[in-house]
């Protein structure tokens, strides 16, 4: 995907050459492109927010797009791309290019965010504005790729087979479709022999040192080993690894690094875990600070152009006014002493608005992220710690489980209702049990949880996971005891462990108020029973009607 964005915001800064409409700020935003994506944003804003070419304001907004995908914010991307279109036309000639590049791009944002249907839909309207030969090839191969996500095999053969014939004087992109045409035949037919055409167009990008086709070519070799020669498997990854550190590519590094610890001794396996859960959270931490500065150079882009909009209007009615009343000097000075104190306040009020609002961002992220990943990763090594049988697949499969979820923190996901929760807190609540620590169900039937809401369920499911991580983590318990049962249109839940309970005047620390703010969102309470001499008890009353 990586080389596939880049391909494609290569090919757009050669249109964009090609373009009449232009200006400084565009052309500042071109000289910083993959310099600094920033700065290249700032002034393609600037472009877009006060110029009065609607071709050139397009255009600004696509390379904004551009910039917005490479950083992973696909639906800031999206929104820009909307806004991009807005000031386009069919009819118009001068147009059809950046409306190709539009939606070209959707294409790669909707593959991106696993919309694959809808994907094939925009490179299917790109694909008919396509003006050139290389254009059409770089979106069919798009296709392909959508189709392939999709498993739908045949139709990505078939494209691939349609376009390899015309790529005899490009030795490079020959290298790419038919590596990506014998993986695909692969992945419809496991017996298909792709040893061969993979390791020539290995050759092929060997030969004409194309390190990011290399790159891609160690994964496919790596995947197409990985069963029957798993000491090649390993070769081909360690190469495709070494390869993205050199290329300085964080997503292939995790690739990699993904296919390497399965393949590698236990040693090393942990050494190669190690750096990808620091790789991990450094580029989620990364794209994140990259999505909220992209917001806040928006934010204050139209601040400005209102502020600039306000006080020509001002000029305007104070110039109006004292040529025609100049007894009213003095009412003037004093409205627009007031007029400037209010918009003050105005100004104040939006940027605490601004403000609050980059924060609670901040804290609902960290909250997802002491949820998912935190959390996520103490079961983990509970479970390495205390489970000697746990095989490298299993390892592997707790791994990328983690690492999905930790990914969806970067957008929404809908609160499902579709799951066996009875087995789910089952699981949850036993990967805490060790030959030292017993831990019991009472209740926890499957009739317990019909009429139970979505988001009730997920968070108490976060709450009980806080309690049991802070009863391996601080109460030295040896039993816990969690008893469900329902009374008159409540939830009833009481946890109970024999650890050291809670010290005379306790004061409520970030873990066990965020417990008590969860339960209180969904009407419930939770209290501790401060009279029990040992242990903790704590009892959750939550409404279900």
């Amino acid at each position: 995907m990586l080389l596939l964005l880049v391909s494609l915001c290569t090919c757009e800064k050669q249109k964009a050459k090609d373009r009449v409409p232009t200006n400084a700020d565009y052309e500042k935003g071109e000289s910083f492109m993959d310099l600094r994506n920033d700065s290249a944003f700032y002034y393609y804003n600037k472009v877009a927010a006060s110029s009065a070419d609607s071709l050139l304001v397009a255009m600004a907004n696509n390379r904004m797009a551009c910039i917005q995908t490479d950083a992973g914010d696909y639906f800031g991307s999206q929104q820009s791309l909307l806004l991009s279109l807005k000031f386009l036309e069919e009819l118009k000639k001068e147009d059809r290019k950046c409306l190709a590049s539009d939606y070209n791009e959707l294409g790669n944002t909707s593959l991106g965010l696993n919309n694959y249907d809808e994907a094939i839909k925009y490179y299917d309207f790109a694909l008919k504005l396509s003006s050139t030969k290389l254009v059409t090839r770089i979106g069919l191969n798009n296709k392909a790729i959508a189709y392939r996500k999709k498993k739908q095999y045949a139709q990505a053969i078939a494209i691939y087979e349609s376009i390899i014939k015309e790529t005899d004087k490009n030795r490079k992109e020959y290298a790419r479709i038919l590596s990506n045409l014998a993986k695909v035949k692969w992945l419809l037919d496991s017996n298909y022999n792709a040893a061969h055409e993979l390791l020539t167009a290995l050759h092929i990008r060997e030969k004409e040192k194309d390190e990011w086709g290399l790159n891609a070519s160690y994964a496919h070799l790596s995947d197409y080993y990985l069963s029957s020669h798993p000491a090649l498997a390993l070769h081909y990854a360690n190469k495709m690894f070494e390869t993205a550190q050199e290329l300085h590519s964080p997503d292939d590094e995790l690739e990699a690094l993904q296919k390497l610890i399965p393949l590698s001794p236990a040693k090393k396996s942990k050494r190669y875990f190690a750096r990808y859960l620091y790789l991990r959270d450094s580029v989620q931490t990364s794209r994140n600070a990259a999505k909220s500065q992209f917001a806040l150079i928006r934010f204050e882009a139209e601040k400005n152009k209102a502020d600039i909009l306000r006080l020509q209007k001002e000029n305007a009615e104070k110039g109006f006014q004292i040529v025609f009343l100049v007894l009213a000097v003095l009412i003037l000075v004093a409205i627009t002493i007031i007029i400037i104190n209010l918009n003050r306040k105005r100004k104040q009020r939006i940027q605490l608005k601004a403000q609050n609002s980059i924060r609670e961002s901040k804290l609902k992220t960290s909250k997802q992220v002491h949820d998912v990943v935190a959390n996520g990763l103490y079961q983990i090594m509970v479970k390495v710690q205390h489970d000697n049988d746990m095989d490298k697949d299993t390892f592997l499969d707790e791994i990328e489980m983690l690492y999905e979820k930790s990914r969806d923190i970067s957008y929404e996901q809908p609160v499902t209702d579709n799951v066996d929760f009875s087995n789910e807190i089952k699981q949850l609540l036993t990967s805490f049990s060790t030959p030292d620590i017993k831990v019991l169900l009472v209740g926890n039937d499957k009739e317990l949880w019909v009429g139970v809401k979505g988001n009730v369920k997920n968070e108490l499911k976060h709450v009980l996971q806080e309690l049991m991580v802070n009863m391996r983590k601080h109460s030295s318990a040896k039993n816990v005891v969690v008893k469900f049962d329902q009374q008159k249109n409540l939830l009833l839940v009481q946890y109970t462990d024999d650890g050291t309970g809670l010290k005379a005047g306790f004061s409520k620390g970030n873990g066990l108020a965020g417990m008590e703010n969860r339960i209180d969102d969904v009407g419930g309470n939770l209290t501790f029973d401060t009279h029990t001499t040992k242990g903790l008890k704590i009892y959750i009353r939550i409404p279900i009607s």
